[in-house]
């Protein structure tokens, strides 16, 4: 496996960043594809300028991150702009030398004889398909429901394009599954990680995390309900999970994200160190 870091994550410039990762050994960097470097509409200069300073650095992208909201996958007619946005950051992602576009996708229902399955199902269908064409993976993030339920979901499209990025921190925190548990479950869909930690507080609905104004259920303060902290200090048991990695024959990325925290490049720098053990 290989170790990386979610570019923003620094909260630094596009170019101290790379630096930064390039500092601890870090081998690639996820990127969002909505900020002033990456973002769709670039041209064929800007994709180069951006390719060449990465590569300089000795880094490649592990992925880019895609996630505009979750309106989409809920509301697909009325959101038919961004549907089309998340394809071309699709195209993007192979311009860029990376194969996958990560994001969330909203709270896969327990039913799925109802509207909002079938609205999740079509736009999920739609851009599996789009980034099979390419040859690239649309991953949906875990977190906001069981994996076994997310596998059933991603069975029902039917397609290559499609995979999973886990966060075992998401669900550790959001519905307190084991995340070794998780792997052994979505095994056929991981396509790349997310390396962060977490506790659960107290359990609540997790529309009401992911999808308040969409699932019109009262919205909580998520530092109530979850705590994000910095790797090795949460409930992810990281050796079962690195292992059911391993146990699955995933080999690709450990992408440490850091959303909270007053040192993020303290607590990036303790996580590249923490994840050694296990590589």
């Amino acid at each position: 496996m290989k170790t990386g870091v979610l570019l923003e994550s620094f909260r630094l410039s596009f170019v101290e960043s790379l630096k930064a990762a390039r500092a601890l050994g870090l081998q690639g960097v996820q990127i969002f594809a909505k900020g002033e470097t990456v973002y769709d509409g670039m041209s064929a200069s800007e994709i180069r300028e951006v390719r060449s300073a990465i590569r300089g650095e000795d880094l490649e992208i592990s992925a880019l991150c895609g996630d505009f909201g979750c309106r989409m996958f809920y509301y697909p007619k009325e959101m038919r702009a961004e549907i089309e946005r998340e394809k071309r950051i699709l195209a993007l992602a192979k311009e860029l030398g990376t194969d996958i576009v990560t994001t969330h996708i909203g709270v896969v229902p327990e039913k799925f004889d109802c509207r909002e399955f079938d609205n999740m199902y079509a736009v999920c269908r739609e851009l599996a398909e789009f980034a099979d064409g390419l040859g690239g993976h649309f991953a949906v993030e875990t977190g906001p429901e069981p994996s076994l339920r997310l596998k059933k979901f991603l069975d029902t499209l039917g397609s290559r394009g499609v995979g999973v990025n886990m966060d075992p921190a998401n669900l550790v925190m959001c519905i307190g599954e084991n995340p070794a548990e998780a792997v052994r479950n979505l095994r056929d869909y991981i396509v790349h990680t997310h390396a962060k930690d977490g506790i659960m507080l107290k359990k609540t609905d997790t529309r009401k995390l992911y999808i308040p104004d969409i699932s019109h259920v009262n919205p909580e303060n998520f530092s109530d309900y979850i705590l994000e902290t910095p790797l090795g200090q949460g409930n992810v048991p990281w050796k079962e999970y690195i292992s059911a990695l391993r146990s699955v024959g995933y080999d690709g990325y450990l992408t440490i994200e850091r959303e909270v925290g007053e040192t993020p490049s303290e607590d990036i720098a303790l996580a590249s160190e923490f994840l050694k053990q296990f590589i």
